[in-house]
């Protein structure tokens, strides 16, 4: 959800473990057990059910902003912002490709396959990546540099434009 670094998180607990507490968690105050909580025993008693996966307090600046744009996720509907994703991330594909033609400059090495990915692909850069990154970066791209010469760039299709895939393509290109 873009939430960040200390953003609110989220993970899928199936309600057949919610009991269970043999199953390895993170042992958060806020997940023992509630009539217990403030007694501070030692070991950790879970919650029943997926409250016991509970790890801390929720930082309430963090989960406004996070609310307000969980609200314009629901607005645009998850299958719309689906087929954006696909269409953004196929179309930054097409383009790069295209820079390849005359050289292979880079390598997609985030699979083909739009139902095998995300909204990101990787791109293997050579040698002078880092470099190419910080370019990127003075020119006002945001994406992930991963060593040793891979750029993640992921267009996120709420925000992002088919203008903006286009804009990073000509960057590429003109580096």
């Amino acid at each position: 959800m873009n939430a960040g670094p200390g953003g609110p998180g989220g993970v899928f607990i199936h309600e057949r473990h919610f009991s269970n507490p043999d199953i390895p968690r993170f042992a958060g105050w806020w997940g023992y057990e509630e009539e217990n909580r403030f007694q501070m025993t030692k070991g950790f008693v879970p919650a029943r059910g997926v409250d016991g996966w509970q790890v801390s307090t929720a930082t309430i600046f963090n989960f406004a902003v996070h609310r307000a744009s969980l609200e314009h996720f629901a607005r645009a509907g998850m299958p719309a912002l689906r087929t954006k994703s696909r269409q953004l991330t196929g179309y930054l594909e097409f383009l790069i490709d295209r820079l390849n033609r005359e050289k292979q400059l880079f390598e997609i090495i985030t699979p083909r396959d739009p139902d095998a990915r995300g909204a990101q692909l990787s791109i293997l850069t050579g040698p002078d990546g880092k470099a190419l990154f910080d370019y990127l970066a003075d020119n006002g791209v945001i994406c992930d540099w991963r060593e040793p010469n891979v750029i993640r760039v992921a267009p996120a299709p709420l925000y992002n434009s088919f203008e903006d895939v286009f804009r990073f393509a000509e960057l590429l290109k003109h580096y």
